[in-house]
């Protein structure tokens, strides 16, 4: 019995009516899916770290999700593993046709377009094939759960496709000027909450829209700063500790001087005798 068999028979195993998990045995599609992301970005996360152990650990994670929705699915007689799987094989074969077959790319940026090409002619044809589906739209099929940012970056790349994008990065900063200005209007206006957050919303598809144009993922810068306003926050503690003081009783001046202490320790010695 190969590994992936015998997950798959554990899995079977967890969600039966008799002798089950009762835990497993309640859970729903619905029910799943948040572990389901949840466990996507546990994998991002070990990725960031570097932690090979943990990424091998929080892979298989990830696959028992995949096995658990499987199982859930073969019980109502929808689709099993090896249907998921042979879905993937052929898409994969599919829209690599300069690997597997004779078409010809030139560089990654060719075959990242040629792949929106693939998924959009993949899209077209399931919607055409769903019965009283109206005309698919330019937008169709950009999941709603997806992360703000990463979502925001499908929608102005789907738009791009038919013309609609700047084609110079100078728009794109004069628009997230725009936007700064108007947040900066409607607290000068004292706007409702409401409007303050749509203003504030426009801002991050902006700056959003100006990391796409840099091929930037902003999924992944933001998270890079997360990671390192943590690292030089917790190095403050440190350094306050060391002055036997707290962090709660400093002034802001006085935090902000720590902060920029350890910034300027984090530069590399050639650029601190570059200054």
């Amino acid at each position: 019995m190969s590994k992936i068999d015998k997950l798959l028979r554990i899995m079977k195993e967890l969600r039966h009516p008799e002798h089950g998990c009762p835990w497993d045995i309640e859970q729903t599609f619905n029910s799943i899916a948040p572990y389901t992301i949840e466990e996507a970005y546990e994998v991002a996360d070990a990725i960031q770290r570097h932690d090979m152990d943990d990424l091998k650990e929080e892979l298989g994670d990830l696959l028992f999700q995949v096995v658990f929705h499987t199982q859930m699915a073969a019980e109502q007689s929808c689709f099993d593993f090896d249907g998921v799987v042979t879905s993937i094989v052929e898409k994969m074969l599919r829209r690599h046709p300069h690997v597997f077959g004779g078409a010809k790319i030139k560089d990654a940026k060719s075959q990242t377009h040629a792949w929106e090409k693939h998924k959009h002619a993949e899209r077209q044809q399931k919607l055409h094939g769903k019965a009283g589906t109206e005309k698919p739209g330019i937008l169709d099929g950009i999941p709603i759960a997806l992360p703000a940012l990463t979502r925001a970056v499908k929608l102005q790349r789907r738009a791009a496709r038919i013309g609609f994008d700047w084609t110079s990065l100078p728009p794109v900063f004069e628009k997230i000027a725009e936007e700064l200005e108007e947040v900066k209007t409607e607290i000068r206006q004292q706007a409702d909450r409401q409007q303050i957050e749509a203003e504030i919303g426009d801002l991050f598809f902006a700056v959003t829209n100006l990391a796409r144009h840099l091929e930037i993922d902003p999924e992944t810068a933001l998270r890079s700063s997360n990671t390192k306003f943590e690292r030089r926050f917790r190095a403050i503690e440190t350094l306050a500790g060391e002055q036997n003081r707290r962090l709660d009783g400093m002034t802001l001046d006085e935090m902000e001087k720590l902060y920029q202490q350890i910034k300027q320790a984090e530069k590399p010695d050639i650029e601190k005798d570059g200054e």
